[in-house]
């Protein structure tokens, strides 16, 4: 019964940052808008709020109707947790009032270019992309990390391009990430500011 105590707990607690974090997207989004910005993608954003929403409800049907429990490998599955969520708060702190869960476009602002995006394009997708492994693997939900690590790797084949494309319109995108991968830093080059 402990087991199901902790793993709630850990369920609130992610649920609660996304809200939190929903709530912080909506006001730059309201700003942005404010300031002429453009949203894109918007056909297909409704199937990742969707895809999100499962992964809990599957999440936390999986763990109790398989009456999974924790990880024997727990310890090393929550430090690489909690690393992500401090490169998580520090994606969303370099972009500031830009951070959102969709993909809204000034015109002409500038690209963040700081934080954990000095080395690679897209770091809260990779952290998303992690977390959708770790998360049910801390608590032996195998089905959970699978299905929704292909469905992120599909949606992200969907909404990465559509994101580098309205970037690419109508900012200088391309030329201030010319040297950097979307998700795998290259850290034997040194980048200027």
């Amino acid at each position: 019964m402990e087991d199901f105590y902790s793993f709630f707990i850990f369920w609130c607690l992610i649920i609660l940052q996304r809200l939190i974090e929903l709530r912080i997207a909506r006001n730059n989004e309201k700003w942005m808008m404010e300031q002429g910005a453009i949203e894109y993608g918007h056909e297909h954003y409704r199937f990742i709020v969707w895809m999100h929403l499962l992964f809990f409800l599957v999440f936390i049907s999986e763990k109790i109707t398989l009456n999974r429990g924790i990880s024997d490998t727990w310890q090393w599955l929550l430090f690489v947790f909690i690393l992500t969520q401090l490169v998580r708060v520090w994606a969303l702190f370099s972009l500031g009032k830009y951070w959102n869960t969709k993909i809204i476009v000034l015109p002409g602002a500038n690209v963040v270019k700081r934080g954990p995006y000095r080395w690679i394009k897209h770091p809260n997708y990779l952290i998303v992309s992690i977390e959708l492994l770790v998360i049910p693997l801390l608590f032996n939900c195998f089905l959970t990390a699978a299905v929704f690590t292909l469905l992120n790797i599909f949606m992200l084949s969907i909404r990465i391009p559509k994101e580098e494309q309205a970037l690419k319109t109508y900012t200088e995108y391309e030329g201030a990430f010319h040297k950097c991968n979307r998700f795998l830093p290259k850290l034997l080059k040194k980048y200027d500011n």
